[in-house]
């Protein structure tokens, strides 16, 4: 496993209705979910115990940042997935700027 991170073009500025409601149906759709940490609420996927297989995620001004600690090809899976769901949720294309796949 190796440590693994992506920015997604979802904006920290989106309004608080698709922040509270929308973006929590996104990360309960994901194979892995766990729910939000006790102490600083942030979204976690398959362990909390960040030596182990993990998943996080981190409202930034460049978008949301996912990080973890993760085999390639199941991170390659879990990152097609997770753009997949949220833009079907959200409404617009999801992707990863540095990429290309959106601007």
């Amino acid at each position: 496993m190796k440590h693994q991170s992506m920015t997604l073009n979802i904006r920290h500025d989106l309004p608080n209705d698709i922040w509270e409601n929308m973006i929590p149906k996104v990360y309960k759709e994901m194979e892995g979910w766990l729910g939000f940490s006790q102490n600083e609420g942030i979204p976690y996927w398959f362990n909390f115990e960040e030596a182990q297989k993990h998943v996080w995620a981190s409202v930034e001004p460049s978008g949301l940042v996912f990080e973890g600690l993760m085999k390639d090809k199941e991170w390659e899976q879990w990152k097609i997935e997770i753009k997949k769901v949220a833009t079907q949720k959200l409404g617009f294309k999801v992707g990863e700027i540095e990429l290309g796949e959106v601007e």
